[in-house]
């Protein structure tokens, strides 16, 4: 028997802990629209995420490595994956709506601009006296205006839950609100798990790429307390693990543990707490889904090595540098030549002036497309 959304709903009603966001109860989206027969709102806003361009070109951005450079290297894609995995684990622990926190995770990163957070610096000083430039509020410009596939509205007309739990950055100011409705001091527990997933993810999958890369080795990695951990735990529980595969083995732990110590702190915090409405949590003396406090002494070195001896690392920083200089030249060049932008972007003039529209075409730019419009401009 096909299940149907009513019955979908009935089954989270049921199934889901108190604190947990119901479809049912959803707050709704910006421009009406009838119902899905069979899926559930969540479910619709997780499909239409996936289905996005703007999700698409995530294939094609920097996570750490300038796209391309090896075919094992992760993506923004890639790591949108993995962490959108660490959080549906989470949920399902934790019996909460794993519909909406998938929904959240997959939309997180699709307002970065290319080649990483050294792009999105870049950006942000070419966007000073136009408002900045932050990742987390373009990924909203996307969902909420940018994305034009829709007859009835621009964007993707999410709803009010999905576009609350991508609000991370600006839910702790005082005040902050979405159509009326407060997004803090905290989030509900669906963003707060999309948010810790973030960091479990790359705190694990970066050192991967690092090692494989040459730029960290086993050596440095067993100064730190936290792999030391995680390898110790390998070799109790795999007493003859070849020695060639004891780094990915070690990596894949580091996922495992992790996610057993934001479990074992959300289960304490949300049992002393005992909320009974999404509200309560985020409304909380304390954020209920992050690290213990003894977790996060071990993370804090781990955290410095990765800045200091990976993503400061003279190779990445050059490449980085290099390509960021290329993509400045680019939006300096749109400025002067906005012809040259494609014809959606040009019909956003009017509304958005001319430096933002230009933002917003950059940052959609990948790191491919914006290398091949340096080349075919002349800008390199």
């Amino acid at each position: 028997m096909i299940e149907s959304r009513t019955q979908r709903e009935q089954t989270e009603d049921q199934t889901l802990a108190p604190c947990a966001c119901r479809t049912a109860l959803t707050r709704g989206r910006t421009h009406r629209e009838s119902r899905h027969s069979r899926r559930t709102d969540f479910q619709r806003d997780r499909d239409r995420i996936v289905n996005s361009k703007c999700f698409r070109r995530l294939e094609y951005k920097t996570q750490v490595f300038v796209n391309g450079t090896q075919d094992h290297y992760r993506t923004r894609l890639t790591h949108t994956i993995e962490m959108t995995s660490v959080a549906r684990t989470l949920a399902r622990a934790l019996r909460v709506n794993e519909d909406l926190t998938a929904a959240i995770s997959l939309a997180h990163d699709i307002g970065h601009s290319p080649f990483g957070h050294s792009g999105e610096r870049a950006l942000d000083e070419r966007m000073a006296e136009h408002g900045g430039f932050d990742h987390n509020l373009q990924s909203l410009r996307w969902v909420e205006l940018l994305e034009e596939d829709y007859p009835e509205f621009d964007g993707l007309n999410l709803t009010w839950e999905v576009r609350a739990g991508l609000r991370k950055h600006v839910s702790r100011d005082p005040g902050a609100e979405l159509d009326g409705f407060p997004v803090g001091p905290w989030q509900f527990v669906e963003a707060q798990i999309a948010d810790v997933a973030d960091d479990i993810a790359y705190q694990a999958h970066d050192v991967q790429d690092g090692l494989e890369a040459g730029l960290i080795t086993l050596d440095q990695l067993r100064a730190l307390d936290l792999w030391n951990l995680a390898e110790d735990r390998v070799r109790r529980q795999y007493p003859d693990c070849p020695a060639d595969r004891l780094a990915s083995t070690a990596i894949r732990m580091l996922f495992t543990l992790q996610i057993e110590d934001v479990l074992q702190r959300a289960d304490e915090q949300l049992s002393a707490l005992n909320p009974q409405t999404p509200w309560e949590v985020m409304t909380a003396p304390d954020r209920a889904i992050h690290f213990s406090e003894p977790f996060r002494v071990l993370l804090k070195p781990y955290r410095k090595f990765l800045f200091e001896e990976m993503y400061f690392h003279p190779d990445v920083t050059a490449a980085g540098d290099e390509a960021v200089r290329l993509m400045t030249r680019l939006f300096d060049h749109y400025l002067l030549h906005p012809e040259h932008m494609g014809a959606k972007a040009r019909k956003r003039l009017d509304t958005f002036g001319l430096h933002r529209t230009v933002c917003d075409y950059v940052a959609g730019c990948t790191d491919r497309y914006a290398l091949e419009e340096c080349a075919k401009y002349r800008l390199v």
